[in-house]
């Protein structure tokens, strides 16, 4: 019988394979979640254990569960939550999640979202260590020490480690999405999910795309932050969440630019040498 935790595990699980299945994603992704679940509900050891003996690795090696679910199993045993599962529900609240960490208040924890546009403790594990988190107003490097220290603590890591980095599509795959999302948004053929933040009706207003492109699953959604409402970007600004069997989730923001020789091309942030490469080639000579 499985333990009180792959319990928990299964139902969340499954749990996101039927929101994904009535948001109109993939079925092959939908039936992986449930595959996992199946796995889960017939495992004879508790997946935390596994977790803490093995590691992530140990997790991977389960049947139906790749690096991808894996790595949502681990963040689900050592937080408790599921930035993904959450994003599907309309309740996710990145600021909210980052003040569980000691040394990030309300204020902090929106500075940290709305200059990094990351939405979880791992992501803001990696920004820790790659640097990015010093990039934040009044982070320096001792306060951004301290953080990794606390992440380390509240996600386990022995020893502190540089997390690998994480493949993600082409720009041409990504504005290929970006395109279809806000072409699908403006007719109204998106299902429509009712963020938590800024949305005090509970209205559903906000249009999910799931699409599979080659190997990668991908989610495209406005980007419902503050900042986006404060700039009046709200149907400008695209987040893309991307994910494949082997590789964990990541995301990235695509814009309108508005300086340089990319403006009014839609660019992804942070690869905008590759987008203007890309662009560069779809120009007769």
């Amino acid at each position: 019988m499985p333990g009180e935790t792959n319990q928990r595990l299964t139902e969340r699980l499954r749990e996101a394979a039927d929101l994904l299945e009535g948001q109109g994603a993939n079925p092959f992704r939908v039936g992986a979640y449930r595959r996992a679940a199946e796995t889960l509900v017939g495992l004879e050891r508790d997946a935390a254990d596994i977790l803490e003996r093995e590691g992530l690795n140990g997790l991977i090696a389960l049947p139906n569960v790749g690096r991808s679910i894996a790595a949502a199993i681990e963040e689900l045993i050592r937080t408790g939550r599921w930035a993904q599962l959450e994003r599907l529900r309309g309740t996710l609240d990145p600021e909210h999640l980052f003040q569980a960490v000691p040394g990030i208040g309300p204020e902090l924890a929106r500075r940290i979202h709305d200059t990094l546009e990351i939405e979880t403790l791992e992501g803001l594990e990696v920004a820790a260590h790659d640097g990015r988190l010093e990039q934040v107003p009044k982070i320096g490097a001792r306060r951004a020490a301290m953080i990794r220290a606390a992440l380390a603590a509240m996600l386990g890591r022995r020893p502190l480690r540089r997390r690998r980095e994480t493949a993600a599509p082409s720009v041409g795959l990504l504005l290929d999405v970006d395109a279809e999302y806000r072409e699908r948004a403006a007719k109204g053929e998106l299902r429509r999910i009712a963020p938590r933040r800024f949305n005090p009706s509970g209205e559903a207003w906000l249009p999910i795309l799931h699409t599979r492109r080659g190997d990668w699953d991908m989610t495209a959604l406005y980007s419902n932050t503050a900042r986006a409402h404060e700039l009046d970007k709200l149907h400008d600004w695209v987040v893309i969440y991307f994910h494949s069997d082997d590789e964990p989730e990541g995301q990235c923001t695509v814009v309108t630019e508005t300086h340089g020789g990319l403006v009014g091309e839609r660019v992804v942030r942070g690869r905008e040498s590759e987008c203007r490469a890309h662009y560069e080639k779809r120009t007769p000579a």
